[in-house]
């Protein structure tokens, strides 16, 4: 019995030993990331193996994939923050496209889980910047869905640049009549 005493210990301590080991290693990931401190509740980065489903929102027509979505305990209620990551330094302030794209995603949020989001975070390559959900900028989004949606039904948008490079690589290059390459 001795023995069988001695190999549960043993394995007990290996056990021990393997989950500090993962413990630090999550700890080193997750400042590697510079994610705050919260769950994961949703991530699109490419590093997990199931591949999560996009959030829909039929009262905004918008469908959309952040990056993150984090449950945090704030003033004593768990809160969902979006986060998009961006692979470039910090702007200050925040590029308005960015902003725009983060604050989509907090209205798929609100939608998608029934609560209220008041910001979301851009994480840079060298700093977190948090964008609060004014008012202003929901109706900001709003505004952008609804001339994206009045683009692609347009029968004739003219073309607002003459970048050839940039024509070769736009989405909509062989539906277009005034394509540079003509």
């Amino acid at each position: 019995m001795n023995g069988a005493l001695a190999w549960l210990w043993l394995v007990a301590l290996f056990l021990l030993a393997a989950a500090a080991l993962l413990w630090w290693m999550s700890r080193r990931l997750r400042a590697r990331t510079g994610l705050p401190a919260g769950s994961v509740l949703y991530s699109d980065t490419g590093m997990e193996e199931r591949v999560e489903e996009a959030l829909r929102s039929p009262r905004y027509g918008l469908v959309g994939r952040p990056d993150y979505l984090l449950v945090r305990e704030e003033k004593g209620r768990k809160v969902i923050v979006p986060v998009e990551v961006k692979s470039r330094r910090a702007p200050n302030p925040p590029h308005p496209g960015h902003a725009l794209q983060l604050a989509a995603y907090c209205l798929l949020v609100e939608e998608k889980y029934g609560v209220t989001v008041t910001y979301g975070l851009l994480r840079y390559a060298d700093a977190t910047q948090p964008v609060p959900l004014t008012p202003a900028l929901r109706a900001a989004v709003r505004h952008a869905a609804d001339e994206i949606r009045a683009a692609r039904t347009a029968v004739d948008v003219p073309r607002s640049h003459n970048l050839a490079d940039r024509c070769t690589h736009c989405g909509y290059r062989s539906a277009c009549g005034q394509n540079l390459s003509h």
